[in-house]
């Protein structure tokens, strides 16, 4: 290897020492250490503590956002007991206080938070402290809440916890080993199965649910110490000068994003990250997401934020093992299933073609949108078979992004760039409800059909 200057040389000390003070500054926890220290790849005998460590953050982080979807019907009807005996004049099961309240009060907190917080300073302690608190909160309001708008309210501090909790661990996840990211991911796919399937199962088991909040509280708890107590330090590495070729181009191209009007400049560059991510929840939510009708909406005066039912509502099969409430949960659990498989996968399977992943969710949405129109699916395993499909291909497009990125993007930018990408899903996932208004109110004047085949 040619041996630099010493006039090539200065220059990436001083960016050295400029990013460690500057390091150290935003966030306490940061130390350090000379290439080839304990975070060095050779022997780095602690990784298996970070990769653990990002795991159950990702868990708790996206835990009570699950827990929230999968809780809608049993939130709402506790305060409108009478909603599963109305039915529209058509004779399908739309609900009247619809579970889509729950949904926009679960994503645009968190969607709000995404936006603006990679342009606030990077304290990562006090932003986990907040996230944490506001978790355990959530979980407290809504299991003692007496009135709709306490429930609501509690939904929504989950929510902006998850915003707060995932912009700043993936932003995080610069100073750490690039596997961080797969781990963490599955940690995300994790929290669906583990959330839905525990949900689901305390309420078979006829725990209330306000005891099944207070049971989640454990949940923030876990998070707290994975990140105070089981995650370590990072480290800044100082290169030795003979590992350093080219400086020149190390000081231009990949220097760290500084000031508000440099930021927003360099977004366009993460746009071919940011829309195929936010077309495939796009699509994804669109299936998983339909609206309340119009005459439904005149009987309550409801406001069109209570307008967002999950569309398996509309895909119900009588006369099974499940009734229609368990069908949903499990459903669901099905969904959550597909998203921790392909979340995990990242490892054994890579696809950078994310673009892919999008066309395949829309062919998703052909089957789904007919399906609930005309119910001409003989089976409910079939549906089952093709929900595990979407949630495949939502979690993979999901891992496979963050993960490209953590190849193709320069540490130095890494940490602004994951906190801007993370809000693509959250965009796909408002869009697809505030879309789905005339889909769902349409599906809900047809007539009631009739499934002819049944296996």
């Amino acid at each position: 290897m040619q041996a630099c200057t010493i006039q090539a040389c200065v220059p990436v000390m001083t960016s050295s020492k400029q990013q460690e003070a500057e390091a150290a500054e935003h966030d306490p926890q940061v130390v350090v250490a000379p290439a080839g220290g304990p975070h060095s790849p050779r022997k780095d005998r602690g990784l298996w503590r970070d990769l653990t460590s990002y795991w159950i953050l990702g868990l708790c982080n996206n835990y009570g956002y699950v827990v929230m979807l999968s809780a809608a019907h049993d939130i709402i009807k506790q305060f409108n007991p009478t909603d599963d005996d109305e039915a529209s004049a058509t004779g399908r099961n739309c609900h009247l206080v619809s579970t889509g309240a729950i949904l926009l009060a679960d994503v645009l907190p968190s969607l709000f938070v995404k936006m603006l917080m990679p342009f606030f300073p990077f304290w990562v302690n006090f932003r986990i402290a907040i996230a944490v608190a506001c978790s355990a909160a959530g979980f407290l309001l809504v299991g003692f809440a007496h009135a709709e708008w306490m429930a609501l309210l509690g939904v929504i501090i989950t929510s902006a916890s998850s915003g707060i909790g995932e912009t700043t661990f993936l932003a995080y996840s610069s100073r750490y080993n690039k596997n961080v990211i797969s781990t963490w991911s599955s940690g995300t796919g994790g929290a669906g199965v583990i959330g839905s399937l525990s949900y689901a199962t305390l309420r078979d088991l006829d725990v209330s649910p306000r005891n099944t909040m207070l049971i989640m509280l454990v949940f923030p708890a876990i998070e707290a110490f994975a990140f105070w107590l089981l995650l370590r330090r990072p480290q800044v590495d100082i290169l030795p000068v003979t590992a350093v070729e080219s400086t020149e181009v190390l000081i231009s191209d990949d220097k760290p994003l500084v000031g508000f009007k440099e930021k927003l400049s360099y977004i366009k560059h993460l746009f071919k990250y940011m829309l195929p991510l936010c077309l495939v929840y796009f699509f994804e939510y669109f299936i998983n997401q339909g609206l309340v009708s119009d005459t439904c909406l005149e009987k309550r005066g409801r406001d069109l934020l209570n307008a967002f039912p999950f569309q398996f509502e509309l895909v119900y099969f009588e006369n099974i093992f499940l009734d229609k409430d368990s069908q949903y949960r499990w459903l669901n659990v099905d969904y959550q299933i597909g998203v921790f498989i392909s979340r995990s996968s990242v490892n054994i399977f890579q696809l950078d073609k994310i673009w892919l992943m999008s066309i395949f969710q829309f062919i998703n949405v052909i089957y789904f949108l007919t399906e609930v129109i005309l119910w001409y699916t003989p089976s409910i395993w079939i549906v089952f078979v093709i929900v595990l499909w979407e949630g495949l291909l939502g979690g993979g497009a999901y891992v496979n992004t963050f993960y490209r990125m953590s190849k193709e993007i320069s540490p130095e930018r890494q940490q602004f760039a994951m906190a801007m990408v993370v809000q693509s899903d959250s965009y796909g996932i408002a869009l697809a409800g505030f879309l789905a208004i005339p889909v769902h109110n349409a599906i809900c004047g047809l007539p009631a059909a009739v499934r002819s085949v049944v296996w």
